[in-house]
């Protein structure tokens, strides 16, 4: 099990914020968060999700909770594992970052 309060898991709630069901697309969802959060948060966000990417869980682990948190994803139709899209997610972020 990778976390016992989702609650209080910075992954879990910037998944789980960020890529809900009502969301018009992961890229639309993504987009805008880049846009309305701070530098400082995309920073923060790029170390807690890459320590979670570099965690010692199975990848199995990993993929569920991120397709649990991120409801708003529908991976099979994306054709890209759980894991490869957040490695993605957070290389989009460095991009910003790096441009803020």
């Amino acid at each position: 099990m990778l976390t016992t309060n989702k609650q209080e898991d910075p992954v879990f709630q910037f998944l789980a914020g960020t890529f809900h069901q009502d969301i018009e697309s992961p890229d639309d969802a993504l987009q805008e968060l880049l846009t309305e959060e701070s530098k400082e948060y995309l920073e923060y966000a790029i170390v807690f999700l890459t320590n979670f990417v570099g965690s010692e869980n199975s990848d199995t682990e990993k993929s569920e909770f991120i397709q649990s948190a991120a409801d708003g994803v529908y991976f099979p139709a994306l054709h890209i594992e759980p894991i490869e899209w957040l490695e993605n997610v957070i290389e989009q972020i460095k991009k910003v970052v790096k441009n803020k």
